[in-house]
């Protein structure tokens, strides 16, 4: 059982990461704000979006005589469709989420949270609903949230690999896993399946570390989780490279396979690259286009 004092500093610890998080997150949530979040399709809504000329069927009411009078034409005013849609989101507190293969480069779970939050940013501010999946925090709008979510993602989970959460996933909403996705692939599997079974779509971001992706691994090597509940030596590090890129290689393919079944979108995030180039994919795939990988 833990302790007051335990628990007080652990949130204490959390607390003071809370403001370094948001200040990522708003500072890269603003370097690719593009305004307001609204579906470019005519429908009801506030915002002009463009004029159009009349055509049969169009009520007199739509005409704009403004616009139709400097010319020979009739002009339909259309206003942008704008409807607040539910995103949830779902980011990896794992403990082997929190490597780095180097000082130099952020963890994981650092790069993973900054582009969850920045992502759960833009959209609030874009007018739409956001949370997490499960029940902890369902999807609201406002400030208040974005501090809440902030909050979320500074606790970090006891065990190795965190499976993805899929409870209580509203119908037809979207969501944005962020995982390395080194866990059991039958979660994954389960997590998607259920989505898919409710018309959620959504991407998945494929967070690793480049040393994950190089193996430079020589000689003696000891490998052991970051929650030190797995441990192996090796006295030859290089005679495991090309049977670890290969099942690598095999769990791209696995989750990439799965998105395809589920109607999801897969991106791969190296933690080596700007976080930008991260969120820009996430972004662009959650409004529809075919982001790029």
């Amino acid at each position: 059982m833990i302790t007051p004092l335990a628990l007080r500093e652990k949130a204490e610890t959390q607390a003071a990461r809370l403001p370094a998080l948001l200040a990522r997150a708003e500072q890269l949530a603003g370097a690719v704000l593009l305004g307001e979040h609204g579906r470019r399709r005519a429908g009801m809504g506030d915002d002009f979006w463009q004029y159009r000329p009349a055509q049969i069927g169009d009520s007199r009411r739509m005409i704009d005589h403004r616009r139709s009078a400097m010319g020979d034409v009739q002009f339909v005013r259309e206003r942008e469709w704008q409807i607040a849609q539910s995103v949830m989101l779902w980011v990896d507190q794992g403990a082997a989420m929190r490597f780095a293969s180097s000082d130099d480069l952020p963890s994981k779970a650092e790069r993973a949270r900054v582009l969850g939050l920045a992502t759960a940013i833009l959209l609030i501010r874009g007018g739409e609903r956001v949370g997490l999946t499960g029940t902890r925090l369902p999807p609201r709008r406002g400030n208040a949230q974005i501090l809440r979510l902030a909050e979320m993602f500074t606790e970090d989970a006891e065990q190795d690999y965190e499976p993805p959460e899929h409870r209580a996933m509203i119908p037809h909403a979207r969501a944005v896993f962020v995982s390395d996705f080194m866990g059991n692939i039958d979660d994954v599997k389960t997590a998607l399946t259920k989505a898919a079974d409710r018309g959620v779509r959504g991407v998945l971001l494929h967070v690793l570390d480049p040393a994950e992706e190089a193996f430079p691994f020589r000689g003696r090597t000891i490998f052991e989780s970051v929650g030190g509940t797995l441990e192996h030596e090796t006295l030859k590090a290089s005679d495991l490279k090309d049977r670890y890129l290969a099942r690598l290689a095999e769990r791209k393919a696995e989750l990439q396979h799965l998105c395809g079944v589920a109607g999801w979108q897969y991106g791969l995030h190296h933690t080596d690259t700007p976080a930008q180039s991260g969120l820009l994919w996430v972004w662009r795939a959650l409004d529809g286009g075919r982001a790029r990988t």
